[in-house]
């Protein structure tokens, strides 16, 4: 049994804790609301986030934060994107030197273009050998209702990414593993992005060849996106890039394809946003996206459509019209 702080209390950290208890570790999870924590530790649910899911017994929660930081050396991170770095400097003081930190989040930070591994390093100093994600096709409830699902874990040695494979496997959560940090986080956080553009695509009631369409196109980005900074290629075939691609397009339990497909049939970001009513990371990563990926000279059409559109510089109509008229070339990744 191993010792694990989950920090987050929302549908995806306590995701996370079921799956770290069901793997037999010693889980406490961190959260802000004290009637969430209340309720998990009482009732052993959290319905706001996860209705009609039963969390495990043995799942501990506390909205103290010094005690949650001392009660392991392994934190895994589950706050939404965009407000990492406000929390990690708060934490910072409680964080030891020999702290593994695990992101399991799925963005890019718009004031600086950081992956999230990325900003953990630049905050808290630490060394990136102590740094890990995990990554995959995994909807939260899903998962929680302990649907079988496989995932990605990626750290800068072969040595911790088998430690955390451990950490995280169950026999419903196959946990896969990889050294290739960049190219897994830039394809989680990429995926939101063509996500939304298949849910508008879905709220103009078009159908699956244009969702086919926008899916292997949005895929050739990511790949080319990735290789383009150093990443291997093969990346996004995997768990990571085409498996979490597939599974954030297809389900209607993916926030970013349902924000997409309300934005289309609402017309407005405003309906959109009344309608999805959660943490959509595609929309504050779409423009973060674009810019890195001018900064390497790496054309990314459907990204650049969807980046208008939440900007409120095109239509969901419109963008697809442009992205029609786009000349064609070679279909060779590499192009």
């Amino acid at each position: 049994m191993s010792a694990v702080t989950v920090l987050g209390s929302g549908a995806w950290g306590s995701t996370m804790a079921q799956v770290l208890c069901d793997a037999g570790n010693d889980v406490l999870m961190w959260g802000r609301n004290q009637a969430v924590v209340d309720e998990v530790n009482n009732s052993h649910t959290n319905a706001g986030y996860l209705p009609g899911i039963v969390l495990p017994e043995s799942l501990r929660a506390t909205s103290d934060i010094e005690e949650a930081m001392a009660h392991s050396h392994t934190y895994v991170v589950a706050v939404p994107a965009q407000v990492l770095r406000s929390n990690l400097e708060n934490w910072k003081p409680l964080i030891s030197d020999d702290a593994i930190l695990v992101s399991t989040l799925k963005g890019i930070e718009v004031s600086t273009h950081f992956r999230m591994s990325e900003v953990i390093h630049d905050v808290l100093g630490a060394d990136e050998s102590k740094i890990a994600i995990i990554t995959g096709p995994n909807l939260a409830m899903e998962m929680a209702m302990r649907q079988p699902a496989g995932a990605v874990v990626a750290a800068s040695s072969v040595e911790l990414s088998h430690q955390l494979q451990k950490l995280f496997t169950t026999p419903y959560y196959r946990v896969y593993t990889s050294t290739d940090i960049l190219g897994c986080e830039m394809a989680g956080a990429v995926k939101s992005v063509i996500a939304l553009a298949v849910g508008m695509a879905a709220g103009m009631d078009l159908g699956e060849n244009t969702h086919a369409m926008l899916i292997t196109r949005g895929l050739n980005e990511v790949a080319r996106l990735g290789a383009a900074h150093g990443a291997d290629p093969l990346s996004a075939a995997g768990l990571a890039g085409m498996g979490d691609l597939v599974g954030s397009c297809a389900s209607p339990l993916s926030r970013n394809r349902s924000f997409g497909e309300a934005l289309a049939r609402g017309g407005s970001m405003e309906y959109a946003r009344a309608h999805v009513g959660a943490t959509v990371e595609g929309v504050a990563s779409a423009s973060a996206v674009v810019e890195i990926a001018h900064r390497v000279g790496v054309e990314v059409p459907v990204i650049e459509a969807v980046a208008d559109v939440v900007a409120g510089l095109v239509t969901p109509q419109e963008a697809l019209i442009r992205l029609m008229g786009i000349s064609t070339r070679s279909e060779d990744f590499i192009q």
